[in-house]
């Protein structure tokens, strides 16, 4: 076996830690063209084991030929179809129970995200770790794939619950004023998946720990926003992903909700306090989970539109019939008087269906500047 010199394994070594770098630092901007930056939320695919996984709750004729690739085909239509900026995977990413091999299980789940060439996130459910990886092996297999921005933790968080939790900053326009500046502000939580503690019992919940992180990100990142240079006025919008929904989603009925909700909400049967703590941030304009399949709704509450996905994954429990779906969700620029782009103007969201024609309902302006009120599109 040949022997490489000293130099050019260094050489080596440090092209490799550039390039290792240079992933680390793949930066969200938004579209120099529309002044938009489009997110594709794809929520609880439950992925298995590929072909031999069946379908969970499809039509008769649908089952025989049904598996974990029909989510697999789904997800490559969607990201051909809407072109998103950035994919986010709300956890149930696998179904651990069923899943031979969790890495395996992983790597098919998340292949056409990578594929794709996209930058893509994920946080984790309440299934993900039922398989061959603990929670935290779980996160570090995920954080390690190719054009993921995922992290396992903050790296200055010595004690923090759970694992993956972490920001991404998305910038303005290559070559604008705001080129350096984080416009749109995307928090990504871990919500736990069963309670630890004896007395209580069902789902887990967001720890004072993660609370406590949240809050020093957001004032450290308001602060940037407000600071030199091109200081701005008001507070950068920030939206919140993570897997079991709060027990405030339980708020609403259907007068003052767009979409559906034909179950319950299953919530932490405690309340940790994280919608105050939100409200009380003031930049969190949304917040987007999954969990329950069959609820696919957005409703206002204190100024925070809080929105399911509705059920993505075949190998997940659904309804015959009803056809499985995703949200996106769109930030918009506001031009400025010198022709370029300026802050977020609005922010909208629609869910697209996995029917013939990826029919898109529910469109509807979940914030604007000026505003906090819901409106939906014609």
């Amino acid at each position: 076996m040949k022997t490489i010199p000293v130099v050019a394994m260094i050489f080596l070594v440090a092209l490799l830690c550039c390039h290792a770098a240079a992933q680390g630092q793949r930066q969200l901007k938004f579209d120099s063209t529309r002044g938009e930056f489009k997110i594709l939320q794809v929520a609880d695919m439950h992925f298995a084991d590929g072909k031999k996984t069946p379908c969970e709750d499809v039509l008769p004729r649908q089952m025989s030929s049904c598996s974990d690739l029909n989510t697999t085909a789904f997800i490559r239509r969607l990201i051909r179809a809407e072109k998103p900026d950035f994919i986010v995977f709300t956890g149930d990413n696998i179904f651990g129970f069923d899943a031979t091999d969790a890495a395996s299980s992983l790597n098919a789940a998340f292949a056409p995200a990578i594929s794709s060439n996209i930058p893509w996130a994920a946080v984790l459910g309440n299934h993900d770790q039922e398989s061959t990886l603990s929670r935290g092996g779980v996160m570090k297999h995920i954080v390690g794939l190719k054009n993921t921005l995922s992290k396992f933790n903050p790296p200055k968080a010595r004690v923090i619950d759970g694992f993956g939790n972490y920001n991404l900053e998305v910038h303005g326009v290559e070559g604008s004023s705001l080129a350096n500046k984080s416009l749109l502000n995307l928090y990504f939580l871990d919500s736990g998946d069963y309670s630890t503690v004896p007395s209580i019992p069902g789902y887990g919940w967001i720890k004072p720990s993660q609370q406590f992180w949240f809050q020093r990100t957001s004032q450290k990142l308001q602060r940037s926003y407000r600071n030199k240079p091109e200081p701005q006025k008001g507070q950068a919008p920030g939206l919140a992903y993570f897997h079991i929904p709060l027990p405030e989603f339980a708020s609403f009925d259907s007068s003052n909700f767009t979409g559906g909700r034909q179950e319950g909400i299953s919530s932490a049967t405690v309340n940790s306090g994280f919608f105050t703590t939100m409200v009380e941030a003031g930049d969190v304009k949304a917040v987007f989970t999954g969990h329950d399949h069959l609820n696919d709704f957005c409703g206002e509450l204190s100024g925070i539109n809080l929105c399911y996905a509705g059920g993505f994954g075949y190998h997940a429990y659904g309804k015959a019939g009803w056809a499985r779906r995703a949200r996106l969700v769109v930030a918009s620029l506001e031009k400025t008087g010198k022709g370029s782009w300026g802050a977020v103007k609005s922010i909208r969201t629609w869910k697209r269906l996995d029917d013939e024609h990826l029919t898109g309902i529910d469109a509807q302006v979940l914030w604007s500047k000026g505003t906090s009120s819901q409106r939906v599109l014609d």
